[in-house]
């Protein structure tokens, strides 16, 4: 699978504070054998976000694109808004699924506005800028990416073979 992964943060724009949660993110993707095709670092400008993400779902050249950073209740996080304006088509199961994962370990995780779906065949997956809350969230994720990917692209053998212990206990 291809990524892009978009950091969004003011004091890292301006050279202040050193980005840690999207080489984390990197790190992840890379380890899994995933190619990372793309990495930007942007300011909390909601126009420049969406033109960032405009530019990569329409070029085509991603899977998907993590954002992190700016998911928050402070007046200047507007990656959820961003987000949604380009959006074809919401993905809101996996914003979901991170939200509960977090719950248990943190109440904060309430307060996240993270969103997640689908520009054309590209999946946008919103993620906390705390380097660690930020992998935790992906990590909630990652068991579906593969699926949902082949999914987007309507590969013929999406629907085959693609069962696996659920995360969750029964009802």
């Amino acid at each position: 699978m291809r990524f892009c992964v978009l950091t969004i943060s003011d004091r890292s724009a301006r050279g202040e504070r050193e980005d840690s949660s999207g080489p984390a993110l990197i790190e992840m993707i890379t380890g899994k054998g995933w190619e990372l095709v793309e990495h930007a670092l942007l300011p909390d400008e909601v126009e420049q976000i969406e033109a960032q993400l405009m530019n990569w779902c329409d070029s085509k050249i991603t899977d998907i694109i993590l954002t992190t950073g700016g998911t928050g209740f402070s007046p200047r996080d507007r990656t959820p808004e961003a987000t949604l304006a380009v959006l074809d088509r919401p993905a809101p199961g996996l914003a979901e699924a991170m939200r509960l994962a977090s719950l248990r370990v943190t109440p904060h995780a309430m307060l996240s506005r993270a969103i997640c779906g689908i520009r054309k065949s590209t999946l946008i997956i919103n993620l906390p800028g705390s380097t660690r809350a930020a992998r935790e969230n992906f990590s909630v994720v990652l068991p579906v990416l593969e699926h949902a990917v082949q999914l987007m692209q309507e590969d013929p053998s999406s629907e085959t073979g693609h069962s696996f212990q659920t995360p969750f206990p029964s009802v």
